[in-house]
């Protein structure tokens, strides 16, 4: 039986996310610092909306509805977890850890300015230029531990393709997929409260980027 897993803001920004990430990578490799700031820019509005839309989005994406707690975890690695579509409490692991070291790097970056400080990031005024400076050492160390766990996320998603012929990719493309006996599938949010977050994250991002 086919079900509605993922709403379409969330596979959105899925994907933004996963082409953003890649632009961070080819833009900081080429030094291409005028678009590595823009393509931070975005990375910091999604980043604000995913986690906006967290407590206000359909069921499968609100935190409360997939972060659980030890026991839910030892229930999944057992078998014995009941049936749910969306995140399982190792996925919302990853889900998490993805959204905190991506937030991490995007803030590092706020306050980062490459070495001659001739540009530095829109945060940098805050702090002296050793402080700037180090923001940019640890952006860098960051971004390098979030491509780590990108390849985490990756190799996970492919063992449960190949070994428990889970397809996680396909829905994440059309929203729905075969869902187990009793599980309740995605009660959407309404189109507004997408729109509230955008727009939130939006005026949000722009006032940090700002300068304050």
């Amino acid at each position: 039986m086919r079900i509605k897993v993922w709403d379409r803001p969330t596979r959105l920004f899925h994907w933004l996310l996963v082409v953003l990430i890649a632009a961070a990578w080819w833009t900081g490799e080429h030094e291409d610092l005028t678009w590595h700031y823009r393509i931070g820019m975005g990375v910091l509005m999604l980043i604000l909306f995913r986690l906006i839309w967290g407590v206000i989005g359909g069921s499968t994406a609100r935190f409360a509805g997939f972060v659980k707690g030890p026991r839910a975890i030892a229930d999944y690695l057992r078998g014995a977890a009941p049936p749910r579509v969306g995140h399982n409490p190792l996925g919302a692991i990853s889900v998490l850890a993805l959204i905190a070291l991506v937030a991490t790097v995007v803030v590092l970056g706020l306050f980062a300015t490459d070495h001659d400080g001739l540009q530095p990031g829109p945060l940098a005024h805050l702090v002296s230029y050793e402080g700037a400076d180090a923001a940019h050492e640890y952006h860098e160390l960051g971004f390098n531990l979030l491509l780590a766990l990108v390849a985490v996320h990756v190799a996970a998603v492919l063992y449960y393709w190949l070994f428990r012929r889970d397809d996680l990719i396909g829905p994440m493309v059309t929203g729905s997929r075969d869902g187990p006996e009793g599980a309740e599938p995605l009660r959407p949010a309404p189109a507004w409260r997408a729109v509230i977050a955008i727009v939130a994250a939006t005026l949000i991002a722009w006032w940090i980027w700002s300068g304050f």
